[in-house]
């Protein structure tokens, strides 16, 4: 049985933002089926910033779609509090022909927001990301990292209260990355969103979560949970960020290892 709902109460202590039960998701039928994500139990608090780590074909992009809506689970629960979640992907996904202002009062528009809410709805969101100055340009005249805090400013314009974000600096540069990470972790401070984030980096993930959510290879399982107690703002290249990355890194290469050596028995 699969039970999803989409709209909770936010205010009571009990009730995290996102709740997954038993959550299975398997592809195919029959001896084509594949297990992609096992029986995954998993709370997000409101206002938590959770990563969800794991080698490349782990099931975390899977599960990331099973909570936004854009896939179903073969069984289990899921439950989702304050309606629709906003996403952000790797690819920025702007619309080429449009400027940055339209780009970011689509998901406004779509709602029926009146025109002078729209704009300074839009105002205020560039100037939340530090693209003032910038709402007339398209997407092809932004780098990268302008593009991304476009995506993610209009993720914000959705006013969802859980943003769900899969590796969306997974192809920038490594400063370009570090400034994002920053800027993402000052935003999410400042709006008191519940972020769900995928990476398959373990630096990143220590920099950026009040949890990590280590998942072990196909079929994805839940192997080990880390509550990071790191003083913010940090630095990626911190004593204690780099200690546990390596921390992390370990643990991550004994359950590809272990997953390998499972498999292997089965051949």
């Amino acid at each position: 049985m699969v039970l999803r709902e989409r709209v909770l109460p936010m205010n009571s202590e009990r009730d995290p933002a996102v709740r997954l039960r038993d959550l299975s998701r398997a592809h195919g039928k029959a001896e084509q089926r594949v297990l992609a994500l096992d029986r995954i139990d998993l709370d997000v608090h409101e206002g938590e910033f959770v990563c969800l780590l794991g080698a490349s074909g782990c099931g975390k992009s899977t599960l990331l779609h099973l909570v936004a809506g854009l896939d179903e689970p073969t069984s289990g629960e899921l439950r989702v509090a304050g309606g629709q979640p906003a996403v952000m992907f790797q690819d920025s996904a702007l619309f080429p022909w449009a400027t940055v202002e339209e780009n970011v009062s689509f998901p406004m528009e779509m709602r029926g927001l009146a025109p002078k809410a729209r704009a300074e709805r839009i105002a205020e969101l560039l100037d939340l990301v530090h693209l003032t100055g910038f709402a007339q340009h398209r997407p092809h005249q932004l780098s990268g990292g302008m593009r991304q805090r476009a995506a993610l400013a209009r993720a914000l314009a959705q006013d969802a209260r859980v943003l769900l974000m899969d590796e969306p600096f997974g192809a920038l540069d490594a400063l370009l990355r570090d400034r994002l990470h920053d800027e993402l972790e000052r935003v999410w401070q400042r709006t008191g969103l519940t972020v769900l984030f995928v990476t398959h980096n373990p630096r990143e993930a220590a920099r950026l979560a009040d949890r990590v959510v280590l998942l072990s290879s196909r079929p994805g399982r839940i192997a080990q949970e880390f509550e990071v107690d790191i003083e913010r703002p940090r630095r990626i290249d911190s004593p204690e960020v780099s200690q546990l990355a390596r921390k992390l890194t370990d643990r991550l290469k004994e359950v590809i290892h272990a997953t390998a050596d499972s498999e292997a028995l089965e051949a």
